[in-house]
């Protein structure tokens, strides 16, 4: 009895159709790049203070000075919540006083932003933190100096003004905002598989490249935070959803050899271009409505891909469409060339696996014995502290010195290297030294920063990108090594587990980011603490490279410095396999 890769072997591996099938999923992952990292700069806080109205009774002299002082960075800024009492600096504008020579300025009673603030457009014309909106009014022309309206305005002709102002008080909603991005891709997550094993993995592709694109697209209409933030999350979704469903659909349409390609280079690198193409798109565009408007487009142009993939013979054959699966297969002959004139498929042939009397397994056995229980449990710290490191560097480029778009483009140019290497150590060494290796570099560079003297910023952005590539190479890694550590019957449950990890790693990565409001460096202590430990517990897993993958739980690896009981029988079992190991010329991952 044949199973799929043995009748569809006459296809070849890297024919005209595969490498069809290759670069236009890989392709459909562009958007991915550019929607999931998109607020770097929809989220970006520009520079920004107190606003003074022009009503206010002031001088030039007490005008310029009517913002507090504060020290960031070793050196004194204009304070970005505060400014001082404006009816005691107007008392003092109007005895002729002057500040600094007839009044101590550092005794002066100060307030909030009670007529709202002004925003620096040096980087950005609009972001959602300086919006304002309004049913019936226009905000500030390009080139003008953009500012909020009072708070709690009086209405103008009947026009009501919302303003969004995340700043201050409210700056917690900016990470707030790509939280819960986060939260739909969590959610996404979880339904993607299970819809696209009842739908099919080409609907659930495009329904949710639609998804994607079209909310993208009724953001640029939001009237509200809560509106932006709400339809955010729904474009969280459509993104991880149709990631999963390209992803999968590769797998299974691509030959054996191809698979791992496909996987860690095809993918991930065309994730890096959308990356790439996003801080230059930003950078010609700098207000936010007309910046997501733009990155819509290609989702848009996404649609013609309808006509050119095909959908996965193999679920077509899991749901009983034999003939569908096999008009695939001979169109697949015919354009790399092949003639057929049998019958591919013989129904009675082909494998049924859902026919088959299997044993249930439930999340409960990852827990079930203390070696996968200690797998487990390494498995989610190992995952989330990559994802806090590869989204807290990826969100942060906006605080490193220098042009925010150059240092964007490098965090993004600085993946497709670590990617390959990833590839190549993947195949030729073993993975928790080449795990372990990764995550070290990426989290000794970060601690390493605060050594960093103020003007040496060139080399603080050097090690930044170098941490960057650690990181990355480890998540590219990570799926390959969890796949290979879970034993057959409950791999996709231990991947799923490790994934949803992922997810709340990515969660929690902006606010690692705030915390840098309050000790710039404090963030990259945090992931390079994180970083560099998790690299040490890596050492304690074991090493599944070039070893027969686990069918069952009792037939796991065994994480190391933990003394397990075994009865005789097993012992002799693993001593066995030990002795004489299977080598795997390939997985399926």
């Amino acid at each position: 009895m044949r199973d799929y890769d043995e009748v569809t072997a006459f296809l070849g591996e890297w024919g005209p159709f595969q490498r069809l099938i290759f670069f236009l999923l890989s392709a459909s992952i562009i958007p991915n790049g550019f929607n999931g990292l998109s607020a770097v700069f929809l989220a970006g806080t520009p520079e920004h203070r107190c606003r003074v109205p022009d009503s206010a009774n002031l001088s030039s002299a007490w005008r310029n000075h009517s913002i507090p002082m504060r020290l960031q960075d070793g050196r004194e800024v204009p304070h970005n919540c505060r400014r001082y009492r404006l009816a005691t600096i107007a008392n003092f504008s109007a005895l002729g006083l002057l500040p600094g020579r007839d009044v101590n300025l550092t005794g002066l009673e100060e307030e909030d932003c009670l007529d709202g603030w002004e925003f620096s457009q040096d980087v950005y014309q609009s972001t959602i933190v300086t919006e304002v909106g309004a049913t019936s009014h226009r905000g500030p022309r390009l080139g003008q100096r953009a500012h909020s309206q009072p708070l709690n305005p009086q209405p103008r002709s009947g026009c009501a003004q919302l303003t969004w102002n995340l700043v201050c008080d409210d700056d917690w909603k900016a990470p707030l905002t790509i939280s819960l991005f986060f939260v739909g891709v969590l959610v996404g997550s979880f339904v993607s598989g299970q819809l696209s094993d009842r739908f099919g993995r080409k609907n659930v592709l495009f329904v949710t490249m639609g998804m994607q694109t079209g909310f993208s697209f009724l953001q640029v209409f939001s009237t509200t935070y809560e509106m932006f933030t709400v339809l955010f999350i729904i474009v969280g979704m459509g993104q991880i959803s149709n990631y999963v469903a390209a992803f999968v659909l590769g797998t299974e349409i691509l030959g054996k050899s191809v698979r791992i390609i496909f996987s860690t280079l095809g993918v991930c690198i065309f994730y890096s271009v959308g990356f790439m193409l996003l801080p230059l798109f930003a950078y010609f565009i700098r207000a936010w409505r007309m910046l997501l408007l733009a990155l819509t487009v290609p989702g848009v142009l996404c649609v013609v891909l309808w006509w050119f993939i095909p959908e996965s013979p193999r679920w077509l054959i899991s749901q009983g469409r034999f003939k569908e699966a096999e008009e695939i297969l001979r169109k697949a002959a015919t354009i790399n060339g092949i003639v057929i004139t049998s019958t591919i498929f013989d129904p009675a042939e082909l494998q049924d696996l859902s026919s088959q009397n299997q044993q249930s397994h439930s999340i409960l056995d990852l827990l079930r014995t203390q070696n996968i229980r200690m797998v487990t449990i390494m498995s989610i710290i190992l995952w989330m502290t990559i994802s806090v490191g590869y989204f807290g560097l990826s969100l942060d480029t906006p605080n490193l010195h220098g042009d925010i778009y150059v240092n964007c483009f490098l965090s993004a140019v600085v993946e497709v290297p670590a990617y390959i290497v990833a590839w190549l150590l993947l195949q030729y060494l073993p993975r928790r030294y080449s795990m372990a290796t990764a995550l070290f570099l990426g989290g000794s560079v970060l601690l390493f920063l605060q050594l960093i003297p103020p003007d040496l910023y060139y080399l603080t952005i050097v090690l930044v990108m170098v941490g960057k590539f650690g990181i990355t190479a480890a998540f590219a890694m990570v799926y390959v090594y969890t796949a290979e550590l879970y034993p057959t019957v409950v791999r996709n449950m231990g991947m799923g587990v490790s994934s949803t990890a992922s997810r709340l790693g990515s969660i929690l990565s902006p606010y690692f980011v705030y915390l840098g409001a309050y000790d710039r460096f404090l963030p990259y202590i945090l992931m390079g603490s994180l970083t560099v430990l998790t690299a040490i517990l890596t050492l304690f897993l074991p090493e599944s490279f070039r070893t027969p993958l686990p069918d069952t739980i009792d037939q796991m690896l065994r994480v190391k410095g933990i003394k397990y009981r075994q009865s005789p029988s097993h012992t002799k079992v693993l001593k066995d396999e030990e002795e004489s190991p299977t080598i795997l010329k390939s997985t399926p991952f």
